[in-house]
């Protein structure tokens, strides 16, 4: 029997809750909790723990990237994917600084947001393909001539890193060892000054190495 998927949606606008409802109950299995607030969001997170958040990024009294914060001090594996009227890559990359793993706007919802919620309870980072190259131009001078100091097996492991592939999974597609493949993500880090595997991937994201 299938397990059942528990999904928090947190807006504060009726019909878009239920037009988010009815996309998202394609999917299988998927039990669908809604919240108005912030801070009814929050609490219902910590009352069931959901396998995913559906979060608006602009909420009344408590806003979505406080509430994001929030729940990630309070459970560090949340997946939460930032749901926004905001088209501004600024919004989205905010978002993912503050550990998003999806954002998407609502312009886009009817067309990917099954995609980008499967996406995100299978572990990896969604931006759909608009937000994806806006956040790669806002970016496009910030770490961009360091990429240029990366090796092409590193620029191939940062690229499959941007598609949500484990190392092991890297080491299949490439062909090299677990080992080879942590010592490059290692060498990586340290070129383009960044500590966590989570911010590398984001970063590869932004600067549209990924497909």
């Amino acid at each position: 029997m299938q397990q059942t998927i528990t999904i928090l949606v947190v807006d504060d606008h009726p019909i878009v809750r239920a037009g988010c409802r009815q996309l998202i109950q394609q999917i299988p299995s998927v039990n669908v909790v809604e919240a108005e607030t912030g801070e009814e969001g929050y609490r219902l997170f910590q009352e069931i723990y959901p396998d995913m958040v559906l979060l608006d990024i602009t909420l009344p009294g408590l806003g979505g990237l406080e509430i994001l914060r929030k729940m990630r001090a309070n459970r560090d594996t949340a997946k939460v994917l930032m749901f926004s009227m905001h088209e501004d890559p600024v919004f989205a990359s905010r978002a993912m600084q503050a550990g998003a793993k999806g954002y998407i706007t609502k312009n886009n919802a009817a067309d990917h947001l099954v995609e980008a919620i499967e996406s995100v309870l299978a572990g990896k980072t969604y931006l759909s393909p608009d937000t994806a190259q806006q956040l790669a131009m806002l970016n496009i001078g910030a770490g961009t001539s360091a990429l240029g100091d990366l090796s092409r097996r590193e620029l191939e492991i940062l690229r499959l890193l941007g598609e949500g592939k484990s190392m092991t999974e890297m080491a299949d597609v490439l062909g090299i060892s677990y080992k080879t493949v942590a010592n490059n993500l290692t060498q990586i880090k340290s070129k383009l000054d960044i500590n966590k595997t989570a911010e590398l991937m984001r970063f590869a994201i932004s600067h549209g190495l990924s497909t």
